[in-house]
């Protein structure tokens, strides 16, 4: 196979960063409140990619326990420099601690390091430039001040002493964005280039108006003159109708072979309501090609556009050991929790070290999720354990068994999850009356029941069968084993048991919910007492046999 699929990283992966080191490629992408957090993605030929580790993989690493929904971890940065791994980055929002910071590997599978938090450097987006005398460059984006317009941002650059992970020396204001009037100019990066410097940066917002453009300088600390093609790649133009759009926030990178590429963001849309919407996957990584002209970067030659598959030539080359299941466009995630941990794909919502809230091994074969909070419509860590939505065709299915023993209040079940203020949930409920299946819908603090029905004695299978901005939610007696027989989770289109309801998830669309995710699906278990008895209660849990995510092609 030699040609990369796109998005080659699909689902809710923000912001991608890349680095070459060797014969390898290595990706991070942004990760906002969810934990683990900072993804490192591997290749060897720009098609298929390994997740190797998370750079925050450990709780007490950062606290992210407050931190509303699209805000904590913004914009990664991967760099290697002389036998270890950097990542920089910048946690926004919450009550603990904020600002930019840096953590390093010698292996980008981990451990990682505690944050180097670094001292002055406001802002977000930090890029490091190791340059060709040794020393190492800082640059990052903040807002002007004062600005000449509303949401004008500026790139700063200062050098960074690596011995003590500090800043050092004069501080440089180098560019404003290459448009007059456009807002956030953002992403910074900086790249040696013979004798010059080049700085790629994005501007427009994250949104319809992203894009790329760039600037060339003597010297790290400019001055910057901007290129006359700018902006050098941007879907604006296109119009609302393009089913690809938010393209930029571009890092590039050269391959060992002569050739140049460079991963940026960019969103699937889908037709809604006669126009087109933001797929629920959320900003994507997507690779285009690139050359240089005259010294400037021109991205997808030819076209000017990012294209659905991207021909890789020295790909087939390459011996991959992993498994590219980016061949069939279709992938299945899947955890039976039978193994030590849980799956490298999973993320929870939030961090609370020392709290436990989806263990293993309290009960062989099964998840138990401890019922931590009151409603995903909290600010706080949830009992939560999800995949990110990859495509807009997938089937989303769990067996539960709720404990007879718990008391009024416990909700748990299947959960879609765009943040605290959009979200679905397809639980059981247990009441004073008994049990009760039932689809939900939270929009902006309402919730709207779509449909309920008795839930039957023992086990419980719930899945969500997703259609574009389209779910089914079943349900059936969770006796059999879902893994061993077809139904629930296998197959989309081949789901078994009883239609509860049908919910439109156009509100979980960014477009229409805001915020910088995609949506994350998974399972989930709440606690509606009172607060102030919730902790007390040990009866509010749920144990989970199984969560698949079978995307189609």
């Amino acid at each position: 196979m030699t040609a990369a699929r796109n998005p080659v990283l699909p689902g809710f992966h923000p912001d991608p960063s890349i680095c070459r080191v060797g014969d390898e490629f290595f990706v991070v992408t942004s990760t906002f409140e969810y934990f683990p957090g900072l993804p490192v993605h591997r290749s060897r030929d720009l098609v298929s990619w390994e997740l190797v580790g998370h750079a925050v993989h450990r709780e007490e690493q950062l606290d992210l326990s407050t931190v509303a929904a699209s805000g904590g971890l913004f914009a990664p940065t991967i760099r290697h420099h002389d036998g270890r791994f950097l990542v920089a980055c910048t946690l926004v929002g919450g009550e603990g601690r904020q600002g930019s910071f840096v953590l390093t590997a010698t292996d980008p599978a981990g451990p990682w390091s505690d944050p180097a938090w670094i001292e002055d450097a406001p802002g977000i987006d930090p890029s490091i430039l190791f340059d060709d005398d040794g020393r190492a460059w800082w640059c990052g984006t903040r807002l002007a001040d004062p600005g000449d317009w509303p949401e004008q941002t500026e790139v700063w650059v200062r050098e960074l002493d690596l011995a003590t992970m500090s800043l050092v020396g004069e501080e440089h204001v180098v560019w404003h964005g290459a448009v007059e009037g456009a807002v956030w100019a953002e992403g910074p990066h900086l790249y040696r280039d013979g004798d010059g410097v080049l700085l790629l940066a994005s501007e427009g917002g994250t949104e319809r108006h992203h894009a790329v453009s760039a600037a060339r300088g003597a010297s790290p600390a400019g001055p910057f003159t901007g290129s006359r093609a700018n902006p050098l790649l941007t879907h604006r133009h296109l119009g609302g109708d393009v089913g690809v759009a938010n393209v930029g926030h571009a890092d590039l990178v050269d391959d060992g072979r002569g050739g140049w590429w460079a991963t940026v963001l960019a969103t699937r849309r889908l037709p809604l309501d006669g126009a087109r919407a933001d797929a629920l996957q959320g900003r994507e990584a997507w690779l285009v090609p690139v050359v240089f002209e005259d010294g400037w970067p021109v991205f997808a030659p030819g076209s000017g556009r990012l294209a659905d598959e991207v021909e890789v030539p020295w790909a087939d080359e390459v011996e991959v050991p992993w498994a590219d299941a980016q061949a069939s466009g279709a992938t299945t995630l899947v955890d039976d929790f039978d193994g030590p941990s849980l799956h490298p794909e999973l993320l929870t919502v939030r961090t609370a070290p020392g709290k436990s809230r989806a263990q293993l091994g309290e009960r062989p074969g099964h998840l138990r999720l401890h019922a931590v909070s009151g409603s995903l419509a909290e600010v706080a860590p949830h009992a939560f354990a999800g995949f990110r939505l990859e495509q807009p065709s997938a089937t989303l299915s769990t067996v539960i068994e709720a404990p007879d023993a718990a008391t009024s209040g416990l909700l748990a079940g299947l959960a879609l999850r765009l943040s605290e203020r959009r979200h679905v949930t397809f639980g059981v409920r247990v009441g004073a009356s008994g049990r009760v299946v039932e689809l939900v819908l939270h929009v902006d603090g309402e919730d709207r029941l779509l449909g309920h029905a008795d839930a039957p004695e023992g086990p419980v299978e719930l899945a969500l069968e997703i259609d574009g901005f389209d779910a089914i939610a079943r349900y059936g007696p969770g006796e059999r084993d879902a893994r061993d027989e077809p139904g629930l989770g296998e197959r989309p289109g081949t789901v078994l048991g009883t239609v509860v309801a049908t919910v439109d998830l156009a509100p979980l669309s960014p477009s229409r919910g805001g915020g910088f995710v995609g949506v994350v699906g998974g399972v989930f278990a709440v606690d509606g007492s009172a607060p102030g008895t919730r902790d007390e209660r040990a009866s509010a849990w749920v144990d989970v046999d199984l969560l698949s995510l079978v995307h189609a092609p």
